[in-house]
């Protein structure tokens, strides 16, 4: 995979080798995976109570959200913490590979909204 010549930049393109080619597919295909970019981001905002990030994540189900936060779990993004009270409290937060993640993201996030900002305007 090459980076394409007619994308806007200001330094020259780059080849991407193999190995850093499916690096990058699986870190876009878990991250495109329906409602992980919400509940990651709904984390990055310090909400941590399974019902704080469902109701940050409009029409996502608590079957969905159970699967996808072990998903994240799985891959080191999220940290799952159980605190021995009655009743008793599981807390979501962001790994630091998570914190990385979501840093790493910001970039498109600003080209997400200027892109929509161009299209409405």
């Amino acid at each position: 995979m090459t980076v394409r010549a007619d994308a806007p930049s200001t330094t020259p393109p780059t080849p991407i080798d193999d190995e850093a080619c499916r690096a990058f597919q699986d870190v876009v295909e878990l991250i495109g995976r329906r409602w992980n970019g919400a509940i990651l981001l709904a984390l990055a905002r310090g909400h941590s109570r399974f019902g704080d990030i469902r109701a940050q994540v409009d029409g996502l189900s608590d079957r969905l959200l159970s699967q996808r936060l072990k998903q994240l779990d799985d891959a080191g993004l999220v940290r799952r913490t159980v605190v021995p009270t009655t009743p008793v409290q599981v807390l979501y937060e962001l790994t630091d590979r998570g914190l990385r993640l979501i840093t790493a993201l910001q970039p498109l996030v600003r080209y997400g909204v200027t892109e929509r900002a161009a299209t409405r305007g």
